[in-house]
Order: structure tokens, then C-alpha cells, then sequence
């Protein structure tokens, strides 16, 4: 079996390609230093695939550990490159902690793509690589503008150090620039474990309508959108998933063109931030308290992807619509809920 490393493996979109690459045939090794994840959403993997996944608890930004993780296993054949932090909002106030954590963890990666002769790479970017498009749907295309967020900027030079570098080192690279993954899987067993007040649409929404928090804020009422929210491409994470098994295959059985291929993961829909939370009270019929306030810096207006790509050169099609996303997403907050109180239950009997 084909050995795959996934950095940022505890994860949410890690543990769901885990999931998927494991599904389709691949051996697959975790690094994550659990500093933004839970190593217990492994247990949630294992109960899909009955598979134990080994997880190194490593800081990518040290190179001697990093190093170390490829001694022990010579056999690695390619990596999928999660691991970074990825809150906008705090990347505008904290940008220093961003380029040192994104960038440092890519070229220590590298350098060690390049020590054990590592000929596939897949590099998890995003759709912030196109700042605040003129146009959607973005297509490969469309013109990389300035980042609207630090984050973003790294995203924009992760992409370019991976170009830059694999010229020297015989890599073959994909960039998989993805928009707005949301939901769980379907089998509910692994999700979205944000760490403190979550940074995204879809945790907020789940956790106002379950009561973890009282209210949760829609950024900006008066942007020229259709009514005045921002618009997104929200897209399944697992078919996110799946592409990175997708963007492997192509690469091994070298179907790319050039030695750095990019595709957007997107569905191609694009949904104010208002239509969403309406779909999920009319999905799961809860009401949610929200309001509306200023703009959050760092936010782009509008942008959605054209796939077209993905799905002619990597046999790429999303399975799940937005129903399917607040669906698998409030089923997931529900059994987090009754673990926990479980969990509440069994401490009070101890003590």
C-alpha cells in the first residue's frame, strides 16, 4: 500500500481525508501537534474505516523532529500539506504568529520533500489567494490580487515557495485552492471541533442554535450583494476529501501537464451569509438569534468558484448540496451535546 503522510491529520479537513484516502487503498500516517485540534477525532476515523491511524505529535516548525518523522518511515511516496492556522480575523491582529506558523511548517516540509526524494505533494491553499476578485465565478485564471487577510497572504506565499522550489527538486505538486468546507461526515463519527469561539459561519450558526453561545453576528449588512450579507461557495467536506485522493491519482498516474497544477474546490454556487443561516433554520427547524453589525476586516465581498477544471481533469463532481452541509453540521453539534453531557454524567458519579 502506497504510503501518504497528511500533515494536520486531527483536523477537520484532515481527518476527512484520512477517511477518504484510506477508502481508496492508501496507508496513511498523521503529523499533528493537536496545538489547534483533538487527537480524539482519530478515535471517530477509526470507527469509520477500522483503521488505527499512527499521529506523530510534532511542531512542523522544528525541522530536527519534522526530519525524524521521515526517517521513521522511508516508504512515504507523497503528502497532503494541511497544517496551519487559518482564522482570518486573527491573523489581522496577531500576522507575525501566522508567516511564522504557515510559512516555516511549508518549507521545513519541503526540505524534507527534498532530503527523502518525496515525489508527490498536494498543498492545501484557498480561494483567499484571489483577494477580493473583480468577477465570480474565479476561475485557475483569474488574477491573484492583494490579500485581503494575513492568512490569505500566506496562503499566496505558500503557493509560491511550493512553485519555487519543487523547479529543483523533480516534485510534482498540486495546489488545491478550496473554498468553504462545512458539515461532518455522513456517518457523523468525525466534524468540525472548533477551539474557543469559533472564526467560521457554520460553528457559529451550530453553536447559537444549540446554546453554546447567545447570539452569534452577521459581519456587514451593506455589502452589493443581494441582501447586503457577503456571498460564499460553501462546499461538503468531504468532497473536499475526496479531491485530495482525486489530485494523488492524477499526479501518480501522471496525468499533470506541468510539475505544479492548481484547481479550485468549489461547487460553484455562490450563498449570501443570510441565505445560509435561512436554509439552516429551515433544514433543521430551529430558530436562530442573530444580528447583524459592522464589517470584519479581512472579509471579501463575494467569490465563488468555477470548477470546471477539477471536474474535467481530476473526474472531480461535489456530492452534497447546502441542505446536505446544515444537515451533517447540526447532526454533528448534536452528538458533541450528548457526549459531553455523558461525559458530565459520568464525572458526577465519580465524584
Amino acid at each position: 500500500m502506497k504510503k501518504i503522510l497528511v500533515t494536520g491529520g486531527c483536523g477537520y479537513i484532515g481527518s476527512h481525508t484520512l477517511v477518504d484516502l484510506i477508502q481508496n487503498g492508501y496507508n496513511v500516517i498523521s503529523v499533528d501537534n493537536n496545538s489547534r485540534s483533538n487527537p480524539d477525532i482519530l478515535n471517530g476515523v477509526e470507527k469509520i474505516t477500522g483503521v488505527k491511524i499512527k499521529n506523530y505529535c510534532v511542531d512542523l516548525c522544528v525541522f530536527d523532529d519534522t526530519h525524524a518523522v521521515f526517517q521513521e518511515n522511508p516508504d512515504i511516496i507523497g503528502i497532503i500539506h494541511f497544517a496551519a492556522y487559518k482564522a482570518v480575523g486573527e491573523s489581522v491582529e496577531n500576522p507575525l504568529l501566522y508567516f511564522d506558523n504557515n510559512i516555516n511548517s511549508l518549507i521545513n516540509i519541503l526540505r524534507c520533500c527534498a532530503v527523502f526524494s518525496i515525489p508527490y505533494f498536494v498543498f492545501s491553499s484557498s480561494c483567499t489567494v484571489y483577494g477580493n476578485p473583480d468577477l465570480s465565478p474565479v476561475t485557475e485564471e483569474t488574477p491573484i490580487k492583494q490579500a485581503e487577510s494575513p492568512y490569505g497572504y500566506t496562503k499566496q506565499m505558500g503557493e509560491n515557495i511550493v512553485q519555487q522550489t519543487i523547479n529543483s527538486n523533480h516534485i510534482q505538486a498540486i495546489l488545491l485552492r478550496y473554498f468553504n468546507p462545512v458539515g461532518a461526515h455522513p456517518s457523523i463519527e468525525i466534524g468540525e471541533i472548533p477551539l474557543g469561539k469559533p472564526a467560521n459561519l457554520i460553528p457559529a450558526i451550530t453553536q447559537t442554535a444549540i446554546g453554546k453561545l447567545p447570539k452569534m453576528q452577521v459581519f456587514g449588512n451593506d455589502y452589493p450583494t443581494k441582501d447586503g450579507s457577503c456571498v460564499r461557495d460553501f462546499i461538503h467536506v468531504s468532497d473536499i476529501a475526496h479531491a485530495h485522493t482525486l489530485a494523488l491519482n492524477f499526479l501518480m498516474a501522471e496525468k499533470n501537464k506541468t510539475n505544479c497544477e492548481v484547481f479550485n474546490l468549489g461547487t460553484g454556487n455562490g450563498y449570501t451569509v443570510l441565505e445560509v443561516i435561512k436554509t439552516f433554520e429551515k433544514c433543521n427547524k430551529v430558530r436562530l438569534n442573530y444580528e447583524t453589525t459592522k464589517r470584519r476586516q479581512g472579509d471579501v465581498i463575494e467569490i465563488y468558484a468555477n470548477n470546471e477544471k477539477a471536474k474535467r481533469e481530476l473526474g472531480w463532481i461535489p456530492k452534497y448540496n447546502l441542505e446536505d452541509m446544515m444537515l451533517t453540521a447540526w447532526q454533528w453539534e448534536l452528538k458533541m451535546k450528548r457526549e459531553q453531557s455523558l461525559g458530565d454524567q459520568q464525572d458526577a458519579q465519580l465524584n
